[in-house]
């Protein structure tokens, strides 16, 4: 069991398909203080509220039959769209603050949607990923991740 050093100054991108925390460490190692720099909020309703439109239908032409065509989950596009822009955020932060470390914190799926979209400059400085949802939590909970030891990590 060991915990995560988290140098001075370093991003903590807490995350999910809706919500982007940008965390600094205001701290040093050994006692994290993490401030929010920034905060990003999808409003993403359920797609019943996005889209009315019946399934579209396929007639096969050498028979009959007609197929439903698959309808399409506007919500999962809208979560998408919110990672590709919270990378883009994430770069020109990077860029523009010149931040060396970053920790990303985010359920699995985000992570690997994330490092699909990252640019190979904010790649290059991330420290670790954590595979959790931790959007709703305070950030003396987020700290914890920082300061008391974890299994595997």
């Amino acid at each position: 069991m060991s915990k995560i050093k988290l140098p001075p100054a370093a991003l903590v991108l807490v995350a999910d398909g809706r919500k982007a925390l940008f965390l600094r460490n205001a701290g040093d190692e050994v006692f994290p203080n993490l401030v929010v720099a920034r905060a990003y909020k999808d409003d993403n309703p359920p797609t019943r509220e996005q889209g009315t439109d019946r399934p579209g239908r396929v007639h096969e032409s050498s028979t009959s039959r007609r197929s439903q065509v698959e309808t399409t989950d506007w919500h999962v596009v809208e979560e998408q769209r919110f990672i590709e822009t919270t990378a883009d955020s994430l770069k020109r932060y990077v860029e523009d603050e010149d931040v060396k470390n970053i920790v990303i914190i985010a359920p699995p799926r985000v992570i690997g949607d994330l490092r699909g979209t990252l640019a190979d400059s904010v790649r290059r400085q991330v420290l670790t990923e954590i595979e959790k949802d931790l959007t709703n939590q305070p950030t003396y909970e987020i700290e914890k991740y920082f300061t008391e030891p974890r299994p595997g990590n």
